[in-house]
């Protein structure tokens, strides 16, 4: 990056864990590329993408400055070389988070032709709809793997695992998951069940031959689960994109779900109609569970 302005930048503290979309806050850092400006704030209301596992999409939304609106293109994590005075973005981050010498930030992508200056007074307004939609897809998808993972350990493998889920079940889709995508009111999972799994005691065979009722059986717990009404919240150990947060939803009936997660997400069950899954063979060795939220 290029046409720095020389200046102290903090760990931006994110404001989506708390369901906030609009906040008043100030710029920290400006950059420009040959397309794009880069604006670091001291707090946002966006979810940027991470550049570790990047299975749930930016934010969209705008910049408000001196009246006019300002579209945000792209939200993605960065990481701030103090010593250095210099900004890394996305996959070009070189180092883990925690990094003595290092904070995390939040940079909000415009088109080149935006004009701030550090310590400028702007507003951040998150597109409401659409992160809404993640958050329904991105909890719901959390709620079908732990059903999934129930369903399974109800015949399904033949040996004890060491790795167990939260709700002391089996854990396939931690075993198998090798991709997730969350999009709006969605979630898509794909699992690979080669021979470790099979080595591991899974039933790969007998799981083809019952898609159709482990697919049914998946949606009853869901439905059950969605039944309780029950209540999501985020537990957060501070207030900074690097800080620990966990996603919590007490089921009730001695299920209580507590799991790092770092997405944006719905605060109670009530926002749903229904959760349905659809599982699919891709290959032998390939299935996908596609999640589903009204």
């Amino acid at each position: 990056m290029s046409d720095v302005v020389i200046h102290q930048v903090r760990p931006t503290k994110v404001l989506f864990t708390q369901g906030i979309m609009q906040s008043l806050t100030q710029v920290q850092w400006v950059e420009q590329t040959d397309t794009s400006t880069y604006v670091v704030t001291e707090k946002t209301p966006f979810h940027p993408v991470s550049h570790i596992w990047p299975d749930h999409p930016a934010d969209k939304g705008f910049l408000v400055f001196n009246g006019k609106q300002y579209t945000v293109t792209d939200c993605v994590t960065g990481a701030f070389d103090i010593e250095n005075s210099k900004l890394y973005k996305g996959t070009d981050i070189p180092v883990k988070r925690g990094e003595p010498g290092w904070y995390f930030v939040v940079l909000h992508e415009l088109e080149l032709d935006m004009a701030l200056n550090i310590n400028d007074a702007v507003e951040l307004v998150v597109d409401a709809r659409y992160q809404t939609a993640l958050s329904r897809g991105h909890s719901a998808g959390h709620l079908a793997s732990y059903a999934l993972n129930k369903v399974l350990e109800q015949g399904y493998w033949r040996k004890d695992a060491s790795r167990k889920d939260v709700l002391n079940n089996r854990d396939f889709h931690s075993y198998a998951q090798t991709l997730s995508l969350v999009s709006e009111n969605k979630s898509t999972d794909s699992y690979r069940l080669g021979k470790t799994l099979k080595k591991r005691g899974l039933n790969v065979a007998e799981i083809l031959a019952d898609l159709s009722l482990i697919e049914a059986r998946v949606n009853d717990v869901l439905a059950t689960w969605l039944a309780t009404n029950a209540s999501v919240v985020m537990k957060c150990e501070g207030d900074t994109l690097t800080d620990s947060r966990f996603w919590c939803c007490d089921l009730g009936i001695g299920e209580s779900i507590t799991m790092p997660c770092g997405g944006s997400h719905v605060q109670s069950l009530t926002e749903y109609k229904d959760i349905t899954i659809e599982l699919t063979f891709k290959s032998d060795q390939e299935l996908e569970m596609i999640t589903k939220a009204n």
